[in-house]
């Protein structure tokens, strides 16, 4: 299989946070949805891999090449949305172009226009006069226009409407539809990832605690409800957590068709990202 992203013990130590990642390994064409709640490492992680900030320990290879020793002409290939913009508000489009050309090789004028255009922005607007959400559109244009390899794109879709989002959306399966595209989105709104995630890292207190497709998330695991005396039934080698409301349980499960075959009057639910991370995270053991 090949990697666009290869990750062995890198770690990055704060005073009060350490994200230690054992192995990572980032499969060619495809979707990766990194979930997570507030201060779990996700940025930490992308940003790494960005080189932004400086490890402590570890490799990262993209493109089976060395970060550091290949850093210039690796970033040609990678295309970046951060969370909080990196454009300074007094420029425009046309500035944005005139720079952008400066920087990358493969930066195409004609393309940008093209998305800025479906966006809906004016040549003449300033970043500083735009909503949340339009200036997304624009990191977003900005980010597919020198023809990356790679995208990484952290909270990318937040700030933008339903229907814009799903246009974007679109516009990140038409690239990964290219086998040697690849994209790491981190976002709290974890429907998108049920729409174009291929595989689901959920990193929790530095920790990579969960990685599967999310095809496997969504058809294995499931949601057992039940009563308080039920619950004293269930066998707690089946219990991944729980959440306990005032008169009942609900019970993160593995293995739903053998727990709906073992438990037949209980219900068991279909699950959701969303789901998944709330009784990971705040569930009991």
């Amino acid at each position: 299989m090949k990697y666009s992203i290869e990750i062995k013990e890198l770690e990055k130590k704060y005073p009060n946070f350490s994200l230690k990642i054992n192995e990572l390994n980032i499969p060619s064409g495809t979707v990766i949805g990194l979930i997570g709640e507030n201060g779990a490492g996700k940025t930490t992680l992308i940003k790494s891999i960005l080189n932004i900030i400086k490890k402590d320990d570890g490799k990262i290879k993209i493109f089976d090449k060395d970060l550091e020793e290949q850093e210039l002409n690796i970033k040609e290939d990678i295309g970046v949305v951060l969370d909080n913009t990196f454009f300074p508000e007094l420029l425009n489009s046309k500035n944005i172009d005139s720079i952008m050309k400066d920087i990358y090789i493969n930066w195409d004028t004609k393309l940008f226009y093209k998305y800025l255009e479906s966006f809906g922005i004016k040549d003449n607007q300033i970043l500083k006069t735009m909503s949340r959400g339009m200036r997304k559109k624009v990191e977003i244009a900005t980010a597919l226009s020198h023809h990356p390899k790679l995208l990484i794109l952290d909270e990318a879709t937040s700030g933008l409407d339903p229907i814009v989002r799903n246009e974007v959306l679109d516009l990140f399966l038409d690239f990964i539809s290219d086998e040697e595209h690849t994209i790491i989105l981190s976002t709290h709104i974890t429907s998108d990832l049920e729409h174009i995630a291929d595989y689901i890292i959920f990193i929790d207190k530095g920790q990579i605690v969960l990685e599967n497709t999310k095809d496997e998330i969504i058809d294995n695991y499931g949601i057992l409800k039940c009563d308080i005396e039920k619950f004293d039934e269930i066998d707690k080698d089946d219990i991944i957590s729980y959440r306990k409301s005032k008169y009942s349980y609900e019970i993160l499960i593995k293995n739903k068709d053998k727990c709906r075959e073992k438990y037949k009057d209980i219900v068991i639910d279909k699950i959701t990202i969303e789901d998944l991370m709330l009784l990971m995270i705040k569930g009991g053991k």
